[in-house]
């Protein structure tokens, strides 16, 4: 047993490389465990710098210098970020503050509604509704005061987020102004002979930048339509609405079916049972339905392929120890550990 482990150790571990790859994998997972929260600036810049990188070299193979290409991209990230702040983010906080306002509303209707639900059942009487009815409602009441105490806390958060705005852009414009003099510094690192390295990185980077690439414009897409549809039909929160069913796409199939749940209260408590629900229910499906079928294969096609329990055990794993952070980049980072085992060096070694 002894022998076939030893074996199996030396064909997979006896490359240099490998203990290279591994190296960087512990000394990476040690960082942002032990720093990550102090690094957060750095390590979102990094990403989002990352993700510019691509409009940059397009840019460049449209004859504009690196220099101006950098700057054209950077005043495009404060624009976005603009929009974000001064026109979604404040659309959005006034819908929650809304929502947080009718909340007592929501909990007298949903209380009526399950208070007369026995009469509309068969076997009614058999049911301790009263029981539910009140567990639901002081649940109901407790989550409204919890979020209205959670916002006046996090004013600090909130402190530490304007100081970050401010930070992650001017970090982003340096890692884009100063790539290869970062590239070269790194690069001292790492042993001269790196094929396995370089192998690795091109796949992780190939399917990876197509990867975030294709998810940010997916995530603009079905948000932008989603609120629109809500909007158009007279639903409370389609802002709201829209962007949660946006980022949802963030975790494939779990973020649909988590985020079906408050479109459908939020349709039901507006418009009760009729064809309104109906409509807004059907309309959102037929959302996801096109999103899965028809814009994710247009968007993904030279992407990650990650096979569905993949990537649920990936949001599972990643999320358990980094929380939203793990659920975020879950399939990245599935990405590339699957990159990782497929070029991971094998040389059998022969029998003595």
């Amino acid at each position: 047993m002894f022998n076939s482990l030893r074996k199996w150790f030396d064909d997979h571990f006896s490359h240099p490389d490998a203990i290279v790859i591994v190296i960087l994998i512990v000394a990476a997972t040690t960082i942002i465990f032990f720093f990550g929260e102090m690094l957060a600036p750095v390590i979102a810049a990094s990403i989002i710098a990352y993700m510019l990188e691509g409009f940059v070299q397009f840019l460049i193979k449209e004859n504009i210098p690196r220099i101006i290409a950098v700057y054209i991209s950077f005043f495009v990230l404060i624009g976005l970020m603009m929009f974000f702040f001064l026109g979604l983010a404040p659309v959005v906080s006034n819908q929650i503050g809304n929502f947080l306002g009718d909340l007592p509303k929501f909990v007298v209707k949903a209380g009526v509604l399950l208070e007369n639900l026995p009469d509309k059942l068969p076997l009614g009487e058999l049911y301790a509704t009263d029981g539910i009815v009140s567990g639901i409602v002081g649940e109901l009441t407790t989550l409204g005061q919890t979020l209205l105490s959670f916002s006046i806390s996090s004013i600090p958060t909130m402190v530490l987020a304007l100081i970050y705005l401010f930070l992650v852009p001017l970090l982003v414009f340096f890692f884009l102004k100063d790539k290869d003099l970062l590239i070269s510094f790194i690069k001292d690192f790492v042993p001269k002979d790196r094929l396995l390295l370089g192998r690795v990185w091109k796949d992780v980077d190939r399917q990876i930048g197509n990867y975030m690439r294709g998810k940010f414009y997916e995530i603009v897409i079905v948000g932008t339509i989603t609120y629109f549809v809500f909007w158009l039909m007279g639903l409370n929160y389609s802002a709201l609405l829209g962007v949660i069913v946006g980022l949802s796409v963030i975790i494939p199939f779990v973020g649909a079916a988590i985020v079906t749940v408050p479109v459908i209260i939020a349709a039901f408590l507006q418009f009760g049972f009729g064809t309104d629900l109906a409509w807004i229910i059907g309309i959102y499906f037929i959302i996801q339905i096109l999103d899965g079928n028809v814009l994710v294969p247009i968007l993904f096609s030279e992407a990650v392929n990650l096979h569905p329990v993949a990537i649920v055990v990936a949001v599972l794993i990643f999320g358990g120890i980094w929380g939203f952070w793990g659920v975020f980049f879950a399939i990245p980072l599935a990405t590339v550990i699957k990159s990782i085992l497929i070029a991971w060096p094998s040389y059998p070694q022969s029998e003595c």
